[in-house]
């Protein structure tokens, strides 16, 4: 699977449903290779004008599934 196949995915949170907002990198681990995170862009609220240098970084761990569209994670 490419970076850009997984751009393309919606990111969901299971606990509530709601949409996280889209991939626009990943971490990886030098030492193993492995992705230790995604890093997503974040949705649009009312402060991130004051912050467009924050991004969130969701961990390989919390991702659950990855299906045809939608790529499942869980988040508190």
């Amino acid at each position: 699977m490419r970076l850009s196949d997984l751009q393309s995915k919606n990111l969901v949170n299971m606990n509530d449903g709601k949409n996280i907002g889209n991939i626009i990198d990943v971490k990886i681990n030098e030492a193993t290779g492995n992705i230790d995170s995604l890093i997503i862009e974040s949705k649009g609220n009312v402060f991130s004008f004051l912050n467009k240098d924050v991004d969130v970084e969701i961990a390989w761990a919390d991702i659950k599934k990855i299906g045809e569209d939608v790529i499942l994670v869980s988040l508190k």
